[in-house]
């Protein structure tokens, strides 16, 4: 998007004043704003990009209800469903921002879920990252859907990525909330007293990490991606029961540049504080 083209009508006021203000009247205008650390930042500019932007997208989200039986191990598809549209809508208002500044991607993005305490049901998802273009006029880093990658990557990891011959294509997840059924009165006093695995809690907490798993991978293959770097598995609770989970697993999926792949050579430094 060139600076010539319109935002979209449905970025908030001061977000397109914000965004207006940055890609100014001309090129040699610009002015930038970063979450990159100074290394982050150096090493950014090293790698041939330079930083256009801070860009954000948020969206406050109801979480619906859904019912499960105490004695059944099931995943919350409601549930599932939700907190992944949220997730996804943040993400796609962040890219919005990145694309209004003209931006190849979006690096050292950070994507937040915080339960807001006047309404148990409600959530705000937050996603936030700085928006890169590179300098080389012959490359392109966008998706194949023509929007800006994202990236969870920090710079120096971005740096070393890109000199090893790799590029990331988009951040990319799966999840899945999971009722974990309770321990029958019988059970309870089998185990008493013994060492035993509680098949019933092992069975279900490995299904769902294997769903949210299986929903990251399946983004990934739909970028055409080699692979995926960088990847966390987080658990999580919000206003559901005690026996209701949610895995999250988030991490870059990457695609070679060129064949040959050059790794740089790793150094031992030796610090030299307390």
């Amino acid at each position: 998007m060139t600076n010539n083209q319109p935002m979209p009508n449905d970025l908030p006021a001061h977000a397109r004043e914000r965004l207006q203000a940055m890609r100014g009247k001309d090129e040699q205008h610009r002015l930038f704003t970063s979450d990159l650390s100074v290394n982050e930042f150096l090493l950014v500019k090293e790698a041939g990009f330079d930083p256009l932007g801070m860009v954000v997208g948020c969206s406050m989200y109801h979480i619906g209800y859904q019912w499960a039986g105490i004695n059944q191990n099931m995943e919350m598809t409601v549930l599932s469903q939700a907190m992944y549209h949220a997730r996804e809508l943040a993400m796609s208002r962040m890219e919005e921002e990145a694309d209004v500044l003209g931006a190849d991607g979006i690096v050292g993005v950070r994507l937040t879920a915080k339960p807001m305490e006047w309404e148990t049901n409600l959530a705000e998802f937050v996603a936030i990252g700085t928006a890169v273009r590179t300098r080389d006029p012959n490359l392109s880093y966008r998706t194949l859907d023509n929007k800006p990658f994202t990236s969870d990557l920090s710079g120096q990891d971005f740096w070393t990525l890109l000199r090893a011959g790799y590029r990331p294509v988009g951040l990319v997840m799966g999840n899945c909330v999971y009722h974990v059924a309770y321990q029958g009165i019988g059970q309870w006093f089998k185990n008493i007293g013994k060492n035993v695995e509680m098949t019933n809690f092992t069975q279900a907490l490995y299904d769902a990490r294997e769903l949210a798993m299986e929903r990251m991978q399946a983004e990934a293959a739909h970028l055409k991606a080699q692979g995926i770097v960088g990847v966390q598995l987080h658990e999580g609770r919000y206003s559901w029961s005690s026996h209701v989970i949610e895995f999250f697993a988030i991490g870059t999926a990457i695609v070679p540049i060129r064949d040959e792949h050059h790794i740089p050579t790793p150094h031992l430094m030796l610090s030299v504080n307390d």
